[in-house]
């Protein structure tokens, strides 16, 4: 199977913001940027791990508030090029922990929270 993310639309008022199926390469990591209309990916403000394969219901704990009408892109990253396995490494246009790419785009989906 090919790389993705699949999420809708949700309520992000509890913290938590939820993929409902990933599948990835290698193990590595669920994480949540803020973006807008331009579809550039900004600030991570959320990751979680996920496992090599197909993985159902990802939760991510967001480290902000997040408002109603802001827009997240749910994106796939690696566990690639850090140096510790298990810890969340990269920071904004970083190599480690980064993003992963089929055909040259980003594995992601960006959601609306309610």
């Amino acid at each position: 199977m090919a790389p993705a993310v699949m999420a809708s639309d949700q309520d992000a008022s509890n913290g938590i913001v939820s993929a409902e199926s990933i599948v990835a390469p290698a193990n590595g990591w669920l994480v949540v940027h803020r973006t807008d209309a331009d579809m550039a990916p900004g600030p991570v403000i959320g990751h979680a791990p996920i496992r090599e394969g197909e993985t159902a219901d990802v939760a991510a704990i967001l480290t902000e508030d997040v408002a109603p009408g802001d827009m997240l892109m749910l994106m796939v990253h690696g566990e690639d090029g850090g140096e510790r396995t298990g810890i969340f490494e990269y920071t904004l246009g970083a190599t480690e922990d980064g993003p992963i790419r089929l055909d040259g785009d980003l594995v992601m989906t960006v959601i609306t929270a309610q």
